[in-house]
């Protein structure tokens, strides 16, 4: 039977969804408050025709629904594959690397850290006490350690204060923008063991251009092409609760009311708790959600007038606040103006920088890039910059934080829930939104008796315990 859907949200979680439930030969409206698609991987052109993005984004060779979808799409050879290693570049020019050989899981990673110099071997011993729980501690044992930070799980395993600072603090805040002790230790641990498990988990890509012309516009495009309707700068203010216990309708920001059989939220966590009725505001399932918030976090591109790095991969940084970023002008051929370098980086913890000005955060950074490349800095000048703030970007992974994450299928018969935060393998990330996309178009087939299998080959569905 075909039924009416309404997908609330234009990232890649809503438009993921928005395409299988097409797919599965329903009429789907998507609804997006911007006027431009793709949520957190959304990127726009400047004045000066330049792609400005709003954030960092990367891809793990760990990712699978992504590159299913991508394939679908024909743009999977869009991602440029890097060399698998991990660099680390440090205040005064210094830096040191984890490169991997050419050995089955988990020993492709053992002589990067054993042959690593930086590190002392006990402090590399350390380490290596940590791998059997990291490998083999299975869900149960991530569950258990949810309750603490990252920082006191890796105090408890005698790892090197050194070590934290130096490469997990970098780690942490390229994950989720928090610090060690601030993010949950089953996050850290549970990342870490799907990159330990297979060989090439941890290697990572860059799109070859802008995602707006590389995902989310061959992805948007696609669900035109099948007969769904998109319509930007239409944000949902409110949701109609009838006496059975449905949704009826959503209510824009503009007024209009969209009436339809289901309807699939993919919106940020503080805009869902908005829109929840206040009927169901203090039901468990929902009260659950006020758990959730979003971190803050700041991106920085820098357009310098030369090269100043050669690296053409993801560099990470423990001084400073620029713990993850890279050379776009090497990443992202597309991206390259005359050979000279473009700098993206991520500023974080950014919390206490949302209020600085464009001007000082742009010094800020520059001066940590300068710091990492001294010479190459010397006489090169920054030519243009832009700051893209993100106030609540990805929910916040506090320790403790986990048992309350969402099903997407709700106690509501006809309400299904898309985004990070919601419970699949691989959190707050483009993987993530793309898996809870699935998940959310799968709960709503299971739920219409529509076996998800006949859309797009069989899938688990994370279902409500009624």
């Amino acid at each position: 039977m075909r039924r009416s859907i309404v997908v609330a949200g234009g990232g890649l979680a809503g438009l993921t969804a928005a395409r299988r439930l097409l797919m599965a030969g329903h009429d789907v409206e998507l609804l997006e408050k911007r006027e431009l698609l793709g949520g957190k991987v959304s990127a726009w052109r400047d004045d000066d025709g330049d792609w400005v993005e709003t954030g960092l984004h990367t891809f793990f060779g760990a990712y699978e629904e992504i590159f299913e979808l991508m394939r679908e799409l024909g743009v999977y050879d869009e991602i440029l594959w890097k060399d698998h290693v991990l660099k680390y570049t440090m205040a005064g020019g210094d830096s040191f690397e984890f490169r991997t050989a050419k050995l089955p899981s988990p020993l492709h990673l053992m002589p990067a850290v054993f042959q690593n110099h930086y590190f002392s071997i006990p402090e590399k011993l350390s380490l290596a006490r940590a791998l059997k729980p990291i490998l083999f501690g299975g869900e149960a044992y991530y569950d258990d350690i949810d309750r603490m930070s990252y920082q006191d799980w890796h105090h408890s395993f005698g790892i090197s204060d050194k070590m934290l600072k130096r490469m997990f603090v970098p780690m942490t805040l390229a994950l989720k923008f928090l610090p060690p002790e601030e993010i949950s230790a089953k996050i850290v641990v549970d990342v870490s063991g799907t990159f330990l498990r297979a060989r090439d988990a941890s290697k990572m890509g860059f799109l070859s251009g802008s995602p707006a012309e590389k995902l989310t516009g061959p992805l948007a495009d696609d669900i035109v092409r099948r007969g769904g309707r998109i319509r930007t700068g239409t944000g949902v203010r409110s949701m109609g609760l009838s006496e059975d216990r449905r949704i009826s309708w959503i209510e824009s920001t503009a007024g209009e009311r969209f009436q339809a059989d289901a309807f699939v939220l993919a919106l940020p966590i503080h805009n869902l708790r908005r829109v929840i009725p206040d009927e169901l505001r203090a039901e468990g399932f929902f009260a659950n959600l006020d758990h959730f918030d979003g971190v803050p976090v700041i991106t920085v591109q820098l357009w310098y007038d030369r090269q100043i790095t050669h690296i053409d991969n993801i560099l990470f940084c423990p001084d400073g606040r620029i713990p993850v970023y890279a050379d776009l002008g090497n990443t992202t051929p597309e991206y390259s103006v005359h050979g000279n370098s473009r700098i993206e980086a991520v500023v974080a913890p950014a919390r206490d920088l949302m209020g600085l000005d464009d001007i000082e955060i742009v010094r800020r950074v520059s001066a940590d890039i300068a710091s990492c490349f001294p010479e190459a800095t010397a006489s090169a000048s920054v030519v243009k910059s832009t700051v893209v703030r993100i106030p609540q970007s990805v929910y916040r992974p506090a320790p403790g934080l986990d048992r309350y994450r969402p099903t997407q299928a709700t106690p509501i018969s006809n309400l299904f829930l898309a985004g990070g935060y919601t419970r699949q393998r691989f959190y707050d990330s483009m993987e993530g939104a793309v898996s809870s996309g699935n998940r959310a178009a799968d709960a709503l087939l299971d739920r219409y008796g529509v076996a998800s299998s006949a859309v797009n080959g069989p899938r688990e569905v994370v279902k409500h315990p009624s």
